[in-house]
Parts: C-alpha cells; structure tokens; sequence
C-alpha cells in the first residue's frame, strides 16, 4: 500500500472559510464564539491587534473561545510577536473546556513537545474529543495516529472511519488517503479502483499535488475508468508545475513519447533536466539527453531554466 499522507499541522486555508484564492470570509465558528463579537469582528476584518486586546481581558476571565482566539494570534504571530509558550497556555484552557480546535492545536503541540511537554497519551485523548467534535484536521491525524498504533487491522479498519468523515469534509489528505485505501482495498474496504479515482479527482481539484500525479497516471493508463492520455498529460503537467518532481520527470517522458501531446523533445529534455536538479535520477531520461545534439541540449537548458 503506498504510504498515506503525514500527520499534518499546516494552516489549512479552508478552515477559515475555503480554499485557495476564493475570497471567502474566516470561519470563526472553530473557535466557539459569536460571530458578533467584537474580538471576532476585528479578526475577521485583519485588525488583529485590535482582536487580541479584546479578546485577552475575556480571555483572563475564562471565555473558552476568547482563550482559543487569543491562542490562535499569538500562534501565528498575527498583529503581535510570535509567542507559542504563551500560545500553549491559552489553547490548553480552551481545551480544558472543550473547544474542537483548541484540543486540536494542544494535541499538536504535546506531540511535538518543543513548547509543552511531551504526552502522547493526553495528545491521543484531546485528538479523538476534537475528531468526535467534527474538527476535520483532527479526524485525519487521528486516524493517522490509529494507523501509528496499529497499520493493519483493527488499527486500519478503525482509521478508515475518521478518514472518510475528513475527506466528506473536504481535506485534500484525506480523500487522498481514500484513494489509496481503495486503490489497495485495505481498512475493511473492497479494492475499487473506480471509487479510487473519484477520489484521487476530489484531492486532485484541489491542488494536492500527489493525486494530480496520481490521477495523470491513471487516466494515461485508463485504470479506475476510461483512458483519457490528454487529460492526464493535463494533470501532469499541473503536478510539474507546482514542483512535485516525480510529476516533472513522467511529464518529461509524456514528451518524449509524445503521450496525450505531440512528441517534444526539447521539452522532454528541459523537464527531466528540471527534476535532476532536485535530485531525480532516472538511467532511461539520461540516455535520452546523451542522445541529443549540442544545440537541442542548448536550447532544452534554456528551457529548464525558464521553468525555475
């Protein structure tokens, strides 16, 4: 089975209101509080001194959301110094009280142990509360925390159920991850290559860059559905673009055997030259630049270095 998407603590554009580039306004509902506060409003327009002066003093008095606000500005140095000491304080009481992203971010923060210390049991506890709250970021790293316990068996199998709630939720890593589980029919699913590639289109339209080089694949070779060699070339070439260098070097053999495109040598060469620079090294690609002329590797170079 190909190994699933890392435990993740990126900022996830989409949990504060979609994905990329699409203008829609922070979801403040993660943090437990009234959209009509104050604090929240500041945030929300980018005033985030303003926010943090608001929310501490509610803060102090115990108000769980302004302590998961206050957490969340300090964190991420927004409007003030970056502080994730102080940052941990604020997220460990809002947890203590319950708020989904504050357990959330606490759990991170004792798996990592570099501002708290270490505890992974607590971690594990805080990380399920916040799955079962319908944090989805916590239902993916908690099923990855499953498949670290146990990766087959009752381990996958108890997984799958917290991948499928985050990837119906819209997190790219996990509809990767459905992908794979069908793909290889594990976690109590059948193998369902068709099921598969919906998937790997769902992760794929959004940007995630392993299940565009997937998907390329995939509907280069028509597995999971018909064969479609342009739009997987598309794909492909999509993958290569945002660096994914494994994308970069099939995109370059695409060219070279003119698949879902017109043959291209020069574009062949100046791909694969592209990923070599990255540390790809594929006998085949090198043969294929040993046989071209001074003035094609010229040109493919020039080519490569535009791609940069």
């Amino acid at each position: 089975m190909k190994r699933l998407p890392a435990p993740t603590d990126m900022v996830d554009p989409q949990r504060f209101g979609g994905g990329k580039g699409n203008g829609s306004e922070p979801d403040l509902d993660r943090f437990g509080g009234a959209k009509t506060d104050p604090a929240y409003g500041a945030f929300q327009r980018g005033l985030y001194m303003t926010a943090y002066n608001l929310a501490l003093p509610r803060a102090t008095a115990g108000d769980a959301a302004a302590q998961t606000l206050v957490a969340e500005i300090l964190s991420r140095g927004l409007g003030v110094p970056r502080n994730d000491k102080e940052a941990a304080k604020w997220y460990a009481l809002a947890a203590e009280q319950g708020i989904p992203e504050a357990q959330f971010q606490y759990a991170l923060m004792l798996l990592d142990g570099d501002f708290v210390k270490k505890d992974a049991q607590a971690a594990y506890a805080l990380m399920q509360s916040a799955a079962e709250a319908g944090n989805r970021l916590a239902q993916f790293n908690f099923a990855q925390m499953l498949v670290g316990r146990e990766s087959e068996g009752k381990g996958m199998d108890d997984a799958v159920v917290y991948y499928q709630r985050a990837a119906d939720a819209g997190l790219a890593d996990a509809q990767y991850a459905m992908s794979q589980i069908f793909a290889n029919g594990v976690g109590g699913k059948k193998h369902d290559d068709v099921e598969a590639r919906r998937w790997l289109l769902r992760a794929a339209i959004q940007g995630y860059d392993t299940a565009q080089l997937d998907l390329g694949t995939w509907l280069m070779d028509g597995r999971g559905g018909d064969r479609d060699r342009k739009a997987g070339f598309n794909w492909m070439r999509i993958a290569a673009l945002d660096g994914n260098v494994a994308a970069q070097n099939r995109l370059a053999k695409f060219y070279m055997q003119g698949l879902g495109t017109d043959p291209d040598s020069i574009s062949a060469a100046a791909w694969y030259m592209l990923a070599r620079r990255a540390g790809l090294k594929d006998a085949a690609m090198d043969d294929f630049l040993d046989g071209l002329t001074d003035e094609e590797m010229k040109t493919a170079l020039q080519r490569a270095n535009r791609l940069r």
